[in-house]
């Protein structure tokens, strides 16, 4: 029943965030994140470029990589898991490579740029490893990366629930966000980790 609860709250936390993104196109141009961005960089086109990418498709990766983690779905139609799998791969690195760009301008300095630098390299090379790791067969290995990268992806989600909450508790946006940062990716790739390493020995705990 918990593993139930918990599978449906993942499910509707990435499809709300994955459309969360279509605001920024109904608001005005200061909502949000861009409330923290001066004029000249809103004004700059290769920033907004890379920025619309980013969100545009990672909301699209967010939204359809969570139905992957589906055994059901992989044993009815394969064909179709293979082809969201492909959207997702192709939304992965439109919108981490758009992302490295645009953490290179991120509010807060050099401690803010590097862990959302970071993140978008973690992203773009666990969803490539997965990629090329199911061309040459490699079905464990290609699933274990699968669940980095979207465990990666999911960044969009936890950091809009870490976020509110920092901001509440140092009271200034610059400090919660520089924290956020790293935080709304480090824990999700320890999860992955341990995920990876349940699946890879799972009578471990038994054996202690």
């Amino acid at each position: 029943m918990l593993k139930r609860i918990l599978w449906i709250l993942f499910a509707a936390l990435a499809i709300i965030i994955g459309l969360y993104p279509g605001v920024y196109f109904i608001f005005d141009r200061k909502f949000g994140l861009l409330a923290s961005k001066d004029d000249a960089l809103l004004n700059n086109i290769f920033w907004n470029t890379a920025f619309y990418i980013h969100i545009v498709f990672g909301g699209i990766a967010l939204l359809v990589g969570w139905v992957q983690f589906s055994n059901k779905l992989r044993a009815k139609n394969l064909s179709l898991h293979r082809t969201i799998g492909k959207v997702y791969v192709m939304g992965v690195l439109l919108s981490s490579i758009a992302g490295i760009y645009v953490a290179l301008f991120a509010t807060g300095g050099i401690i803010t740029s590097l862990g959302f630098l970071s993140l978008g390299v973690i992203w773009f090379w666990t969803t490539l490893t997965a990629y090329f790791s199911i061309r040459k067969g490699k079905l464990k290995q290609h699933e274990n990366s699968m669940i980095y990268s979207y465990a990666a992806c999911f960044a969009a989600v936890t950091l809009r629930v870490w976020l509110p909450l920092l901001v509440m508790i140092f009271k200034d946006f610059i400090t919660a966000y520089t924290i956020v940062a790293w935080l709304c990716w480090v824990p999700n790739l320890v999860v992955a980790t341990l995920i990876v390493r349940e699946r890879s020995f799972p009578n471990i705990s038994s054996a202690v």
